[in-house]
């Protein structure tokens, strides 16, 4: 018996999916063709994954060089997961506002307040929202598989 990709998710049930998780990781290209991996916090919407991070980090310097990322979000518990290959950009207009906006999805809205401050301000090299606009996305979920 060979198995192939579970059965996908449906379009309503990505967003919904993506909407819900917490942990997304993203993948860029490193110099020497290796991949970086690291997992972050995010926000979807309209389309589109977008996540905040200090200038100085690895994923910025190398979307800055290569814009192909793919970012995958899944649910161990659920066996559900969505991979987005699609293209970073980054925008240095990181305001507090957003951050508090983003970091109410992980915490009460009064450490979200207070953490986005220092995060605003303590980033190395400043804040920066990376967006990524999917190319293509590819979803799974296990509990629609009718294999035995």
């Amino acid at each position: 018996m060979s198995y192939t990709q579970p059965p996908p998710l449906t379009n309503a049930e990505i967003d919904s999916f993506l909407r819900e998780q917490k942990i997304a990781r993203i993948c860029s290209l490193n110099e020497d063709g290796t991949i970086h991996a690291t997992a972050v916090w995010f926000a979807y919407k309209d389309g589109c994954i977008m996540m905040l991070t200090p200038a100085a980090t690895r994923k910025v310097r190398n979307i800055r060089r290569e814009r192909n990322v793919t970012v995958f979000v899944d649910d161990p518990d659920t066996g559900k997961g969505v991979l987005i290959y699609g293209k970073g950009e980054l925008d240095y207009g990181c305001d507090v506002q957003e951050a508090i906006s983003l970091f109410e999805k992980y915490m009460p809205k009064v450490e979200a307040e207070k953490s986005a401050r220092d995060f605003t301000v303590t980033s190395k090299g400043g804040c920066v929202r990376i967006i990524v606009k999917s190319d293509r996305i590819v979803s799974y979920d296990t509990t629609k598989d009718t294999l035995p």
